[in-house]
């Protein structure tokens, strides 16, 4: 069926946030008398949510050992309070992110963000950089009792939009996007520039890969196009 939704991910696919979440983590590391890390390195680490992101991180050290509890309740509440800080600081939009967005909604289609991001970042973010209007749903990482891979903040976002995961099309850069979208019956679209834990997008299961978002909005328009004839 011809998609009338389009979800999206947001750290990596709609916008570059790697640098504020690498300047937040080595402030947390460095909290815990650790040394930084190389930003490149600390990308391979996100994808999964923000506790995988300070667990990931917490555990290259020197000895090379999971962090107990108490370090890593320790190392989440500061790095929660540097980014606080640093949310969208150093963050920039992805070329073709506001033409591909703008192209989607003239087309008629209902938009959501769909991120692993806690909800305390993520709506200021998008409204730092105006986007907010483009969406008439946004699911974080807290929003629903599981994150993405599993495939339930998606079905929720496709009920706030009033449709189902079978009218949708999910626009990410990761395997955790791939899956997540896999298991809700809905079709996806990778973007090659984003993080996906240090992992080729080539590798992943996709009905295809796109350049930009703007490049996303053009291949469903064809793809449109070629249901009619």
């Amino acid at each position: 069926m011809a998609p009338n939704a389009v979800l999206f991910d947001l750290d990596g696919t709609l916008m570059d946030t790697l640098p504020d979440l690498a300047d937040a983590t080595n402030a947390m590391r460095a909290d815990m008398g650790l040394r930084a890390l190389p930003q490149d390195l600390i990308g391979t680490y996100v994808g999964k949510g923000t506790p995988v992101l300070v667990q990931r991180a917490l555990a290259n050290n020197p000895s090379g050992t999971v962090p107990g509890e108490d370090a890593f309740k320790q190392g989440l509440a500061s790095f929660l309070d540097h980014y606080q800080r640093l949310n969208g600081r150093r963050a920039q939009l992805y070329p073709g992110v506001r033409e591909g967005l703008a192209a989607f909604r003239e087309a008629g289609l209902k938009l959501a963000v769909v991120t692993n991001k806690p909800t305390a970042f993520t709506p200021p973010l998008l409204a730092q950089f105006g986007l907010s209007e483009y969406f008439g749903a946004i699911v974080c990482g807290d929003t629903c009792e599981c994150k993405k891979p599993d495939p339930l903040p998606l079905q929720h976002a496709c009920s706030l939009l009033g449709t189902t995961p079978a009218h949708a099309l999910f626009v990410g850069d990761s395997v955790n996007d791939v899956q997540a979208a896999r298991a809700a019956g809905m079709p996806v679209l990778a973007v090659p520039y984003g993080y996906n834990e240090g992992k080729d997008v080539r590798n992943l299961e996709v009905d295809d890969i796109v350049a930009s978002i703007a490049d996303a909005a053009k291949w469903l328009a064809r793809q449109s196009q070629i249901s009619r004839q």
